[in-house]
């Protein structure tokens, strides 16, 4: 299976506090791939290195074949990388399809004087972008709030609004901060199956998130951050029987 994101060695400090030690690992194309630990474990530096967000401090960074290490986040972007983030990023009072529009930035061509003197391909541009929009929501199960201002749905829906604008910008991978963070069962419950639908369009998705069970159930394979440094990799199966993940993260309890 090709590798689509590969990091070797990756090492990020903030002073005196070392939060990526050496850490390595892979995704595999088509794949859901899992990224535990404790709190404080390195988790979202991880992400943030990957995306552009920290340069880091050593190592090297790869994805799709090109290397990305301490290139800017929109380069990154246009190579087809998209995220979420813990905290919601949303335009509230724009509404929910124009949140989704603006995940479509790196398809556009249109700069401001072309879209002031309305040329016809800039129509015709922003009517794929809407089309594109709608087609993402749809997959989220949002396509009939479209039009509703993105601060008066629920948390929960705000959530999957944030997955569909990065699902309109067509990416390769889709890496996902904590996205059930604050839903219900029943709303994780349909999160996991809206991200089957996501990978089933050949999008490859990697994701930190709390909640066990979906993490279980939902990830191929997953690795596990302490203090900075990688301590297992394995399918669900290997890694909640793994003795230093039931010690450092579990506290010696099985998952």
């Amino acid at each position: 299976m090709t590798m689509l994101l590969e990091l070797e060695g990756v090492t990020k400090r903030f002073g005196g506090l070392t939060a990526l030690d050496g850490a390595s690992l892979d995704v595999r194309q088509g794949e859901v791939r899992g990224l535990i630990g404790p709190n404080g474990s390195g988790k979202s530096t991880l992400f943030h290195v990957v995306t552009g967000v920290h340069r880091p401090d050593g190592g090297r960074i790869t994805f799709d074949g090109h290397p990305i290490a301490g290139r800017p986040t929109e380069a990154i972007a246009q190579l087809g990388l998209a995220r979420t983030f813990q905290d919601i990023q949303l335009f509230y009072d724009m509404t929910v399809l124009e949140n989704a529009m603006i995940g479509c930035h790196r398809l556009t061509r249109a700069g401001a004087l072309a879209a002031m003197v309305g040329r016809r391909w800039v129509r015709a541009e922003e009517a794929a972008i809407v089309e594109r929009a709608m087609d993402a929501l749809a997959v989220v199960g949002l396509a009939d709030q479209a039009r509703e201002p993105a601060r008066r749905i629920p948390y929960g829906h705000q959530r999957l609004l944030e997955i569909a604008r990065a699902l309109a910008a067509e990416p390769k991978l889709m890496i996902l901060d904590e996205p059930a963070a604050g839903m219900n069962p029943s709303e994780t419950r349909s999160l996991m199956d809206q991200i089957g639908r996501i990978v089933d369009r050949g999008v490859t998705v990697f994701l930190v998130e709390h909640n066990m069970k979906m993490v279980m159930d939902i990830c191929q394979r997953i690795t596990v951050l302490n203090y900075g440094r990688v301590i297992a990799t394995g399918t669900p199966t290997e890694v909640q029987a793994d003795a230093q993940v039931i010690e450092a993260y579990l506290g010696g309890t099985a998952v």
